[in-house]
């Protein structure tokens, strides 16, 4: 079992160590084999889900999972809560945003922060052809935001099937994340994020042409300013500030009226929590805020002790299980 306060592995204290060694680190994971489901979250647009069920998919509690930027279902840590929560008895939904996972071709658009209406359409698709019976939200960073602004959206208006959400390092206060991705120290992050997103634009501009302008590129030198010329060109904000106002969970994480989880490290490189946000999480009940002095970005690498020493995933399975 987790110990209840995280203690960092030995030779891992602090945020960056945590950070890369999460990243760098490979794993032993086994998942069975997946069904590969592709869902339509609106007209002309399909995002990938791996299902993993068990036996009695309709009465087992259904785990959604959503990995964050530039991740995909087959990232380390959604293989990681994937293998927990089967071992719990969960069916387990491992959930690709729109264009990744090798999907780029499955959507006209772009995929932004904002998308909650997708993970709202996969759980519906869920109750109606599956028929499952309860199911719960969890997501990583960016995916992190989704699953908290799609319980917030929801509100006291949630399918009767939503029991709960968990989130690890969320995103939610989007402008002060990014632009602390800007920070010296913490440019290397920076530099893949732009990396990946200017690979996943070209990409895009192949597979739609003329939709696209690679050209609209040149001179992007941080998170924001992609976020600007990019991401709100393309999908309807004024700019990036509207973008991050727009998208970010802070707005609606009063609202949410299921059992939540937050898991932050107060030394996370990048993510930043706002004081108004942190009265927000604070004053609704429903919410179960846990934040550590370290454990990084997503990682809380723990000594292994009777399990794999991720500590994150553990806590949100014993969290969830309960519903």
């Amino acid at each position: 079992m987790a110990d209840t306060q995280f203690q960092p592995r030995r030779g891992l204290r602090g945020g960056h160590r945590q950070t890369i060694a999460s990243f760098l680190l490979q794993r032993r994971i086994r998942v069975p084999v997946s069904e590969e489901r592709l869902v339509e979250v609106e007209p002309g647009v399909q995002v990938l889900c791996h299902c993993h069920w068990q036996t009695d998919r309709q009465n087992a509690l259904t785990l959604i999972t959503l990995h964050g930027l530039e991740g995909s279902s087959d990232s380390q840590y959604m293989l990681g809560i994937a293998e927990k929560g089967l071992a719990a008895g969960m069916n387990v939904i491992r959930m690709n945003q729109r264009n990744c996972g090798g999907t780029e071709k499955l959507a006209p658009t772009l995929y932004h922060s904002g998308r909650s209406h997708d993970v709202a359409a996969v759980a519906d698709s869920l109750i109606k052809r599956d028929r499952i019976s309860r199911f719960v939200l969890a997501g990583f960073s960016m995916g992190g935001n989704l699953v908290l602004k799609t319980a917030g959206e929801w509100g006291s208006d949630a399918p009767p099937q939503f029991r709960a959400v968990a989130a690890v390092c969320p995103a939610i206060d989007l402008a002060a994340s990014a632009d602390s991705l800007h920070l010296r120290s913490n440019r290397l992050y920076e530099i893949y994020f732009l990396w990946k997103l200017r690979r996943r634009l070209r990409a895009k501009a192949r597979l739609f042409p003329g939709k696209y302008e690679v050209s609209r590129l040149r001179g992007v030198t941080t998170l924001r300013e992609f976020d600007d010329r990019i991401t709100a060109y393309y999908c309807g904000f004024e700019g990036a500030s509207d973008y991050y106002d727009r998208a970010a969970a802070a707005n609606v994480v009063d609202r949410i009226a299921v059992p939540a989880l937050i898991l932050h490290a107060a030394n996370d490189p990048f993510i930043r929590i706002l004081p108004e946000t942190r009265k927000k999480i604070l004053a609704n009940p429903n919410i179960t805020f846990f934040e550590t002095d370290d454990g990084g970005h997503c990682s809380f690498l723990a000594d292994p002790n009777g399990y794999d020493g991720r500590w994150a995933e553990l806590r949100m399975i014993e969290f969830l299980r309960r519903f």
